[in-house]
């Protein structure tokens, strides 16, 4: 999945603003697509599992467990934070922990597959996850359409990420705006409709046009250069170029083409697996602090924001709690969207910050020093601001300072940092979790 030349400085793609533009809108609407089922699923697996409680009396209290995490909402106990007796991680990790493999291993492989298939197969299972959640009869059926959608946003984000190298770099800030839109959007469309009367079922049968939106956005928006690897694979054009230098070799003077031919491939030739090796050390310096902010970031979403309880607030647990995950999506929104905007280049910053946050509202949680949930709204809205700046900037300056030739493979790569940062906040919630709800 190397790319064999620059398109960041395409003098067609730069001087065609009408492409450039359609380019933009077409990441954005991939990014609000590839991330749309990932969002909605959390809410519509709990519906449907809730469903399935109601009509069966038997269902085992494990289920239970789960569905009430994944709505967030609170149970009867005796502990001071009102919380339930599973932390939300639990839910956390089965969302995470597919897209968390894909992108551990398919960075490696993934050039063998071509940009067209992936993204067939990526609407192909983001439209099996609604079908399977909407039609499922057992609770197993729900959780399996939660990994559908996991598996089809994993892949979707490395592909995305690894196509933007052969367009203007201003894409990525499309890609990052509609990444923080898919959360907005999913939630609220999803609650609408669900609200409007509409029934769960009903809901994600409607939101299979999201998929189709995806295959839009991809094949007919998207103005693709002659470079990008549409329907063959990275090896066979390299085995199609060596074909054409032969052939050239044969007609002309075979010394001179012989040394542009070895100068040749050794920039734009496949990398090897040392080559990779090396490009994910030089990624350490991008995926350690990003990989730090999401996991500061979802200690707080899962361990923490449950526990951020005021009891004399006009609003319900159940309702801060909602409020607590609507503003959070708000401030992602905001910064993914600000890169035409502003640039910060300074990503060990944002995590330190971040980190802040986390040890503050955990100092919080213990000691119930914070007045009012207003201030936590305000916390909690910064801290989406920071996620946002952190996942935007590192895969923009990775973007710029990668070389050409190892830019493709540097963005899959890379993509691992906040999904192993989730998956590490979601396993140290656990105990956190449990401690505070043994008070």
């Amino acid at each position: 999945m190397e790319q064999t030349a620059s398109v960041n400085a395409d003098p067609a793609q730069s001087s065609d603003s009408n492409g450039r533009w359609r380019n933009w809108t077409g990441f954005w609407l991939l990014g609000l697509c590839n991330n749309f089922a990932y969002v909605v699923m959390l809410s519509a697996a709990h519906d449907i599992l809730k469903k399935q409680q109601s009509e069966n009396v038997t269902t085992s209290t494990s289920t239970t467990t789960f569905a009430v995490d994944f709505q967030g909402g609170n149970s009867s106990n005796s502990s001071r934070y009102d919380c339930n007796p599973v932390s939300t991680a639990a839910v956390l990790l089965a969302d995470i922990l597919p897209t968390l493999l894909i992108k551990l291993f398919a960075p490696f492989v993934i050039h063998k597959l071509p940009y067209g298939f992936r993204v067939l197969f990526c609407v192909i299972v983001a439209a099996t996850s609604f079908l399977l959640v909407s039609f499922s009869s057992t609770a197993w059926m729900s959780i399996l359409g939660v990994i559908f959608a996991s598996i089809s946003s994993g892949l979707g984000e490395l592909s995305f990420l690894s196509l933007t190298v052969f367009y203007s770099r201003d894409v990525l800030g499309g890609w990052g705006s509609g990444t923080g839109g898919a959360g907005v959007a999913g939630a609220l469309l999803y609650s609408g409709l669900t609200q409007a009367g509409l029934s769960p079922q009903i809901t994600l049968l409607i939101m299979l046009v999201v998929p189709f939106a995806m295959l839009i956005s991809y094949f007919v928006l998207l103005v693709p250069p002659a470079s990008l690897p549409q329907w063959r694979s990275r090896e066979t054009e390299h085995a199609a170029v060596g074909s054409d230098e032969r052939e050239r070799l044969m007609e002309g003077s075979e010394e001179e083409e012989q040394d542009k031919s070895t100068q040749e491939a050794g920039s734009t030739g496949p990398l090897t697996l040392k080559d990779k090796l090396h490009v994910i050390r030089g990624l350490l310096k991008f995926v350690f602090p990003l990989g730090l902010v999401y996991f500061a970031e979802y200690f707080i979403n899962q361990g923490l924001m449950e526990l951020l309880y005021f009891p004399k607030f006009f609003l319900s647990h159940a309702e801060q709690y909602r409020w607590y995950q609507t503003l959070y999506q708000v401030g992602v929104l905001v910064s993914r969207s600000s890169l035409c905007c502003v640039k910060i280049r300074k990503l060990w910053a944002l995590a330190l910050l971040q980190v802040v946050n986390a040890v503050l509202l955990l100092f919080a949680v213990r000691y119930q020093f914070l007045p009012s949930a207003w201030l936590v709204f305000a916390i909690i809205l910064y801290e989406g601001l920071l996620g946002g700046a952190a996942y935007v900037n590192t895969f923009y300056f990775i973007s710029k300072e990668t070389e050409d030739r190892q830019r493709e493979f540097a963005m899959a790569a890379a993509s691992v940092g906040d999904s192993l940062g989730i998956a590490l906040a979601g396993m140290a919630a656990f105990p956190v979790h449990r401690y505070f709800c043994s008070l």
